[in-house]
């Protein structure tokens, strides 16, 4: 949905259609929807996605798709990706119709020219808009005003008004701002964290190491802003970042249109010094990033290589920790960008290396598993009526009104005893939302699917999540054979419970007293 065109929303695609299938004597059986999702790829459009599926896999039981108008099917960058789903569905028989639109989709020359250059609108709509917020972002930036992203630790989000005057209000995590003319604006959080944050950089001219500050922190039960544990890449962050001196800095990065993030060049940052009230003294900060720039000299690849060698020859072996803890040599996220990946480097220094590195080769095939794990469960939630959108943390499926699910996979180990267990491993060190986590359980080679599995989620598991076989019996993780079992018997309990909360009704503690108009939103109906 656009706020400046409001006949995107998904109420009012669902008036036209319907008005134009009753005038073409044509009757509704299935909605595909895609609510607040971008029509730029079709990875996370889950209704389109599901449509296309049933066409293929010959389960469509219609002979029309009704799309409002062509930008609803999709404003994708490439035109023949919009023209191939198109033509799948003609080549099983069924016809797709633009509702809105003044040509009838009947093949004919006129209507191919028409719909061409509607596709290529479409795509320079999304591209031209791109460039507005990104311009609209970088002058709020230059303001000091934050056009996104969380809050960092002992700094808090600060609400304020169009004059940039605080409003009083602290956003927590998640929380968005409400009003357009409202901002954002990053202040010290409460002293806890502050005097955390002067802590580390502090120890860190003392020790010079990230990893042993992290390990302190665990040791003192001192949390992370997300409820996490402290790791050396998380304090490193920390001890670079500008914001705790006072100065935003903005478009260091970029991944415009879906692209890839990627960084950019330095004379295209959008700097705002003193925008911020600082937490750390500056003096403090530039010494601590001297010692960070010592440690990166200008070596060439064979240096890099040398002193990886001669640490071996002194610890007897190799870890990104022991990269990271030994004096002078550049630490491991460099040699994994300088030689593509550590063990890279390692192969070059004749180093095998003690830890079995071959579940880098089997990331493709996880990720395709879970990628159709998660689209069976989409696919069989959406039968069973309830709606899916995708979430916090990355990945996650909210079920409006139940649950929430996130889909991994459960690698095979042996212990030292020689008992096989598995590893679901969190992708974030966010908590996971109440709900349930779908696993793959892999065999021995850990490529190949031996079942599934489902375990409930509380929202305090473990970053790492170990079990047995005789484990799974006792804590009653559900074990089925196929995907397909997996995501019925789980779309059954997601759906019952939605059907249930929908039912009850709200405690009279907890009702509205004053009736506000709801936002809507929506991205295409087919």
């Amino acid at each position: 949905m656009s706020t400046e065109r409001q006949q995107y929303s998904i109420e009012n695609q669902a008036a036209a259609i319907a008005a134009y299938a009753h005038a073409h004597n044509l009757t509704i059986v299935r909605t595909y929807r895609d609510e607040g999702e971008s029509g730029l790829r079709i990875k996370n459009r889950a209704g389109l996605s599901r449509l296309i599926e049933d066409v293929q896999g010959g389960n469509a039981d219609f002979g029309h798709i009704l799309v409002y108008d062509i930008s609803r099917w999709g404003r994708f960058q490439d035109m023949d990706e919009s023209a191939h789903y198109e033509f799948i569905c003609r080549q099983a028989g069924v016809k797709v119709a633009y509702c809105a639109e003044q040509f009838d989709n009947d093949g004919s020359m006129l209507s191919s020219i028409v719909k061409n250059l509607k596709r290529v609108m479409a795509a320079e709509y999304s591209r031209d808009l791109s460039t507005k917020v990104h311009a609209g972002a970088c002058r709020f930036a230059r303001l000091g005003v934050t056009p996104g992203g969380p809050s960092i630790y002992g700094l808090h989000r600060i609400l304020v008004d169009e004059n940039l005057q605080p409003k009083g209000v602290v956003l927590k995590r998640g929380e968005r701002k409400y009003l357009t003319t409202d901002h954002v604006r990053f202040g010290p959080g409460s002293d806890e964290e502050v005097a955390v944050v002067r802590w580390i950089f502090n120890e860190f001219l003392k020790v010079k190491s990230e990893t042993a500050i992290a390990r302190k922190l665990n040791k003192a039960a001192i949390l992370t802003g997300t409820g996490g544990l402290w790791d050396g890449t998380a304090i490193g962050r920390l001890i670079r970042d500008e914001r705790y001196i006072g100065n935003l800095i903005y478009n260091r990065s970029s991944h415009k249109l879906g692209t890839k993030l990627g960084p950019n060049p330095p004379d295209v940052w959008i700097r705002s010094e003193g925008c911020i009230e600082p937490i750390v003294d500056l003096e403090v900060f530039l010494k601590a990033r001297q010692i960070i720039r010592q440690r990166r000299p200008n070596l060439s690849d064979e240096q890099m290589l040398s002193g990886l060698r001669r640490t071996l020859a002194k610890r007897g072996r190799l870890s990104p920790t022991v990269i990271d803890e030994t004096p002078g040599l550049p630490s491991s996220t460099v040699y994994h960008r300088r030689f593509g990946s550590l063990r890279n480097a390692y192969r070059l220094i004749g180093y095998a290396g003690e830890r079995n590195c071959d579940y880098v080769d089997s990331r493709q095939i996880w990720e395709n598993l879970r990628t159709k794990l998660a689209s069976d469960i989409a696919s069989e939630v959406g039968k069973m009526g309830g709606r899916i959108r995708i979430g916090h943390p990355r990945g996650c499926m909210h079920v409006e009104g139940s649950a929430s699910i996130v889909v991994r996979v459960a690698r095979w180990f042996k212990t030292e005893g020689g008992c096989p267990k598995w590893s679901i491993q969190r992708q974030s060190r966010d908590p996971l939302p109440p709900g349930w986590i779908a696993a793959i359980r892999l065999a021995e080679d850990n490529k190949s699917v031996l079942d599934y599995v489902l375990l409930p989620t509380s929202g305090q598991e473990r970053q790492q999540i170990r079990f047995s076989e005789r484990a799974r019996t006792k804590r009653a993780i559900e074990q089925f054979d196929t995907a397909h079992q997996l995501a019925r018997s789980l779309s059954r309990r997601l759906t019952k419970k939605s059907r249930v909360s929908r039912a009850m009704p709200a405690p009279l503690s907890k009702r509205p007293k004053i009736n506000q108009p709801k936002t809507k939103s929506g991205r295409a109906r087919h």
